[in-house]
């Protein structure tokens, strides 16, 4: 097993350069580093799109090649050992090394073409916005075009070649297209401080109004799901508002129209504002991810840089 007791003292192993045994696979230091990130192997083996016994196994070959032990598992979950850190930090530095090469390789390369992306509506108004700035720094020649619809919307649009890559909220399947996990997200119950109706017990929520995306809705798919795996029998009535943002629904929420199921992207200001408020006790996690929605082919030029970046460099809610 890969896992140590922690790496010697400093002054036997922090000062002197670690011996490698062969020359190593990139894609060791990458996993290496997203189990870092991840702060566990089943963390790192979503993020990869691998099987745990694959990180375990890369880990181990990392281990060998470097001649020593990397992780420790701890109470908080698998950390670095001294040795762990010390090559994480001379990864990172290479990471960010390769990026800069080829950033400057790109920043003159006019072949690149314009980037157009599908994104729905949560994604595009909370999430892209700091990435697209991050991209738009970097290739200023590059014209940038975003196309906002519901999750099906974005999906149509891959499978059909209208844009290279799409990202969504949470679908299970799309037919013709790849999709690719990328951020985790979860969706908040909240209403406002003074909402004129019960939601204390999930059994109160079965009478409460809800408000609901549009048919086609990545978000309102997940939470009709999760409702249903709850036992709380409330599929969208006819009297229930349906309204087509989640901006929309926050401000919808914050008057006092019905409950709401938020991003935690989404929330930050409507919560300090406190013209929304968490509803308390449910017991109701509804998680999700958002999802790259990839043509069946490789992607080039800009939408394959784009695609890297924010891969490599996610966002981090604020």
């Amino acid at each position: 097993m890969f896992f140590a007791a922690p790496y010697p003292p400093p002054n036997r192993a922090l000062h002197r350069t670690v011996s490698i045994a062969a020359p190593l696979d990139p894609d060791l230091l990458t996993t290496f580093l997203a189990v870092v990130r991840a702060g566990s192997i089943s963390g790192a083996a979503r993020d990869l799109d691998l099987s745990q016994p694959a990180v375990t196994a890369r880990i181990r070959r990392l281990e060998d090649g470097v001649r020593a032990p990397l992780l420790v598992r701890s109470v908080r979950g698998v950390t670095p050992t001294p040795a762990g850190e010390m090559l994480a930090e001379r990864a990172r530095e290479l990471e960010r090394l390769l990026e800069r090469a080829l950033d400057d390789v790109a920043a003159h390369d006019t072949a690149l073409g314009a980037l157009h992306i599908a994104a729905s509506t949560t994604v595009a108004a909370h999430v892209l916005p700091s990435v697209l700035a991050r991209f738009r720094a970097l290739y200023r020649d590059i014209p940038v075009a975003l196309d906002v619809g519901n999750t099906e919307e974005v999906v149509d649009a891959v499978r059909e070649g209208r844009v290279p890559l799409g990202l969504v909220e949470g679908t299970a399947r799309a037919a013709g297209v790849r999709l690719e996990s990328w951020l985790d997200d979860e969706l908040v119950p909240v209403v406002a401080p003074d909402a004129p109706f019960d939601v204390s017990t999930l059994a109160a929520l079965t009478e409460a109004p809800i408000l609901w995306r549009e048919s086609g809705s990545g978000t309102r798919a997940v939470v009709a799901r999760a409702l249903q795996k709850a036992g709380v029998r409330r599929r969208p009535r006819a009297t229930d508002p349906v309204i087509g943002t989640s901006s929309a629904i926050a401000g919808a929420a914050a008057a006092g129209m019905g409950v709401a199921f938020l991003s935690r992207w989404a929330l930050r200001g409507w919560l300090e504002s406190g013209r929304l408020r968490p509803v308390p006790g449910l017991d109701l996690a509804i998680r999700r991810t958002f999802q790259w929605a990839l043509p069946a082919g490789a992607l080039t030029g800009s939408a394959a840089r784009f695609h890297r970046m924010a891969t490599q460099n996610p966002p981090v809610p604020r």
